[in-house]
């Protein structure tokens, strides 16, 4: 994908080296603190030897190589807002950005504390997406899944979240909640997830437009849907897959919903909910 040297997005909150803890002591520091007052301790001697779960007040000193990644994730951000703002306006809606959190190791967000285990995500709570740049290494190394734009799938994926949640697509999911059963619920989270992918798609397809794809972009990306299948991942680490327990489509379903997108541009055909097959 042509990136460098391309217009960045403004709306990248780096919290890297800031960890997920917020808000000083924190509730158990505190009582510690409080025990050792009343057993007639001074509380300055113990609270400066507690862990707060925050860092150094150093600066985060970034490598040259995930510079450059933070880099390219606000160009691809950027992008997004490009292609969103136009299709929320041809349907008369104003599309409210999204921010970007880049973090290292945990985050807070209004979805609670995740870590970077979590993988990306976003959080409808709050309405940003969080990423540790290290996922795009295990990308890489774990999924086999390489290239700039396998990354930038990724980053289109979570933005599509965005898009259902200004669409009121979350809504409807949360209205869920409790109301039917764990496999029924887990049954619509493929398909929202299936929807984003093909959000993905419409997003690759304006790039494709733009020139700005490069021989084998289209590939990576493919490449990068099918590697986070369900069954894949089920298979790899159990040896064995549970359908019922799937949150987010097999190989073969997100790399389809996802080209589906791509060659449809648009949203004609994003309805994954409606869809008899997915």
């Amino acid at each position: 994908m042509k990136w460098k040297g391309r217009s960045r997005s403004s709306n990248v909150e780096d919290r890297r080296g800031m960890g997920g803890v917020a808000g000083g002591l924190g509730g158990i520091g505190i009582i510690i603190a409080i025990i050792y007052t009343l057993l007639g301790g001074n509380p300055g001697d113990i609270l400066q030897n507690i862990d707060t779960g925050q860092t150094s007040n150093a600066p985060y000193v970034a490598t040259q190589e995930e510079e450059a990644l933070a880099e390219f994730v606000s160009v691809v951000l950027a992008d997004t807002e490009v292609v969103w703002s136009a299709i929320f306006a041809e349907q008369n809606i104003q599309y409210s950005e999204p921010k970007l959190v880049l973090f290292t190791g945990s985050v807070e967000s209004a979805c609670g504390v995740a870590g970077s285990s979590t993988g990306p995500f976003y959080c409808s709570g709050d309405q940003k997406v969080y990423i540790d740049l290290s996922f795009f290494q295990e990308l890489q190394d774990k999924f086999k899944a390489p290239g700039d734009f396998a990354m930038a799938y990724v980053i289109a994926h979570e933005v599509g979240h965005h898009v259902q949640n200004e669409l009121g697509v979350m809504d409807q999911m949360n209205a869920l909640r409790g109301k039917v059963s764990k496999e029924e619920y887990n049954a619509y989270n493929v398909r929202l997830e299936l929807q984003a992918d093909y959000l993905a798609g419409v997003w690759a397809r304006y790039v494709q437009g733009e020139n700005l794809l490069e021989e084998g972009d289209l590939e990576e990306a493919l490449t990068a849907a099918s590697a986070v299948g369900d069954d894949r991942i089920q298979m790899e680490a159990k040896g064995y897959i549970v359908p019922d327990s799937f949150t987010h489509g097999t190989s073969e379903q997100r790399k389809r919903w996802f080209y589906k997108g791509y060659e449809a541009g648009d949203l004609s055909e994003w309805d994954t909910f409606a869809a008899d097959e997915l």
